[in-house]
């Protein structure tokens, strides 16, 4: 499910819609986060679901993903 894998990619859900009978999602997600996204979205929506992405804002790094920055970790993995 796609907010099931926006969610596992830190995602802030700010709210969805339905528009013309689409779900439109609106979501802030790290940078670092969404690599992959587009080939991941097209698998779980059997290629149907689009998205598009814009810079918002600046955030500092959560403290656990730092110290596994740190320790030459990729976070996540």
């Amino acid at each position: 499910d796609v907010i099931g894998d926006l969610n596992s990619r830190r995602a802030k859900i700010e709210g969805m819609e339905t528009i013309a009978g689409a779900q439109n999602i609106h979501a802030f997600v790290p940078l670092s986060e969404m690599f992959g996204y587009a080939t991941d979205l097209r698998s779980r929506t059997q290629g149907r679901a689009v998205y598009t992405m814009q810079p918002s804002h600046y955030e500092p790094v959560p403290k656990n993903i730092q110290e596994q920055m740190a320790e030459g970790r990729t976070p996540g993995a």
